[in-house]
């Protein structure tokens, strides 16, 4: 089991400056290096307190690998549908060789209305445009003369510099929610699996069976060649010397996270589009979280190391996970939280996950 931090900045800037985030989380990620953890993860979002310090997670990164050494880079979703391919290649190449290999590149598909909105991108073509982006981004890396003619983008011969550092390629990842098609795409495309946040507890079946098609789909794709899928989640985590300790802290930063999310979500009601099915109204978006809400696994993992050692297991065992991404910034942490939740995540849990 791979353990990493996650970063989505959801400031307030009249609660916290930029300034002040990205130093705590660059502190944090240092720290995380010297512990021992996988990797470090960032995500793109624009706009709005959801993500909006940080439109761009390989800027970050940059700064991330300047400081630290062992460490690797993840993107957490590359929003691909805002890209153009070519971009995309010479950027992470750049990281990629910058980093001494470190590099992994995860992709999403983008979901709030506003950001499609700003980029002039239409809902119903995102699922086009983000495999199309994908796919010529991998080409780029990996062919010395590359070409596309698609709706979206058009070129003959593009030989894309940098090159990659790490062969063939920088490892890929991509995020999926809700959809078959999406689950059996990142299988059949042979890339790893990223789950965005846990399912609540009545969605789990389907979950499960939707990494069950993934796996099954890449193994029939990709098993002949040796390679083997891989199943991330990311999650906010608090650990603390007792559950009640960990619940009194944690309350307060996952109530604000789950605002901000709320208030993002809030921007699909009136929205509809063929390529979101079931977004079209809001939902439960957890604006003004109830106690049962914070306390729900799909919330979060939160308690002592025996509490958050034995939902790792389940959600593990549930799920075929092989990475866990802590998210630990939600609702605007400043690094002494972080580093307490950091620390003892890595003393008394990490060494004893099976």
């Amino acid at each position: 089991m791979k353990h990493g931090i996650s970063l989505l900045p959801d400031c307030r800037p009249h609660h916290r400056s930029a300034r002040d985030y990205f130093a705590d989380a660059l502190r944090v990620s240092r720290l995380a290096d010297q512990l021992g953890f996988d990797y470090v993860k960032m995500t793109e979002h624009y706009l709005r307190d959801y993500g909006g310090y940080c439109p761009s997670p390989l800027a970050f990164l940059s700064a991330v690998a300047a400081q630290t050494s062992q460490i690797r880079l993840m993107t957490g979703g590359i929003q691909a549908s805002f890209h153009h391919p070519v971009q995309l290649a010479a950027d992470t190449a750049q990281l990629d060789a910058i980093s001494g290999g470190r590099l992994e590149v995860g992709f999403a598909r983008a979901w709030l209305p506003y950001e499609f909105d700003v980029f002039g991108i239409d809902l119903d073509d995102s699922r086009a445009k983000f495999t199309a982006t994908i796919e010529a981004v991998r080409r780029l890396w990996a062919e010395e003369k590359a070409s596309e003619d698609t709706p979206f983008f058009r070129y003959t011969d593009a030989t894309s510099l940098p090159p990659v550092t790490q062969a063939p390629h920088p490892p890929v990842w991509v995020a999926a929610v809700r959809s078959r098609e999406s689950f059996a795409w990142i299988g059949e495309k042979g890339f790893s699996l990223l789950i965005a946040s846990p399912p609540k507890e009545d969605e789990l079946p389907r979950m499960r069976e939707m990494v069950e098609v993934y796996r099954e789909t890449f193994e029939d794709q990709h098993g002949s060649a040796g390679l083997k899928p891989r199943v991330g989640l990311s999650v906010p985590l608090y650990v603390a010397e007792s559950d009640e300790e960990a619940y009194r802290v944690a309350a307060p930063y996952l109530r604000e996270y789950l605002q901000v999310w709320g208030e993002a979500a809030n921007s699909w009601t009136g929205v509809k589009s063929t390529a979101y099915p079931g977004y079209s109204t809001p939902g439960k978006t957890f604006v003004g979280a109830s106690e049962e809400d914070l306390r729900s696994n799909a919330t979060g993992v939160v308690g002592s190391p025996e509490t958050v050692l034995e939902k790792i297991e389940w959600l593990r065992e549930q799920l075929y996970l092989d990475m866990m991404l802590w998210q630990i910034d939600y609702g605007g942490q400043e690094a002494a939280s972080m580093e307490r939740n950091v620390r003892l995540f890595a003393q008394e849990v990490m060494p004893k996950v099976g």
